[in-house]
């Protein structure tokens, strides 16, 4: 891994960072925006808090061979996550030279933000969301690790469009619904 600002760049094992004159360019952009995903737990107050974005830990983990560029745009529960807040990761969305995205965000409100991406005029990329129920801290319990295997295959594999990528499965911005009473997430028609 190689600090650079905020941003953490993940190399292939044994491989440079590709670069094309001063800019590192990395083959999927990674946005961090928090929620469950990234949160830890206070064993002394029992509530769930951010610290670091827990992405680099589980790429490592993972023996992931990709090259990535994990950046943090912001770490905040799903259910505060404004419209400005989405303006922003639409922003970056637009900014980065990458044509794979991939948004780490929260489950409850990651329908919303997929919505606001797909209608923010951000052409000719593939944007895929995908969250956790439980947090990576709680260890192999967390569906996190298995949600970011899936993300990242499947924003290797769709076309331009937003998604989100869930329990193994993925959906169109539009096709998607999070189960509240089962907590997981379902296809819908997109008349819905």
């Amino acid at each position: 891994m190689y600090p650079v600002g905020c941003l953490t760049f993940v190399a292939r094992p044994g491989k440079p960072l590709r670069s094309f004159g001063h800019k590192l360019l990395a083959l999927i952009q990674i946005f961090v925006t928090g929620g469950t995903f990234d949160k830890e737990y206070n064993f002394v107050t029992g509530q769930l808090y951010f610290q670091d974005s827990n992405l680099p830990e589980m790429l490592e983990r993972g023996r992931c061979t990709l090259d990535v560029n994990v950046r943090t745009l912001m770490m905040v529960d799903s259910l505060e996550i404004t419209d400005l807040d989405r303006e922003n990761i639409a922003h970056n969305c637009r900014g980065t030279g990458t044509k794979q995205i991939l948004i780490t965000h929260g489950t409850d409100t990651m329908v919303k933000t997929a919505e606001y991406l797909a209608k923010a005029d951000i052409r000719g990329k593939t944007i895929v969301l995908t969250g956790a129920m439980i947090p990576y801290a709680f260890g192999s319990s967390s569906d996190g690790f298995f949600n970011l295997g899936s993300a990242l295959a499947f924003v290797q594999a769709l076309p331009a469009g937003v998604y989100i990528a869930m329990n193994g499965r993925y959906f169109t911005w539009d096709g998607v619904q999070k189960n509240r009473s089962t907590g997981y997430f379902e296809a819908v028609s997109p008349e819905q």
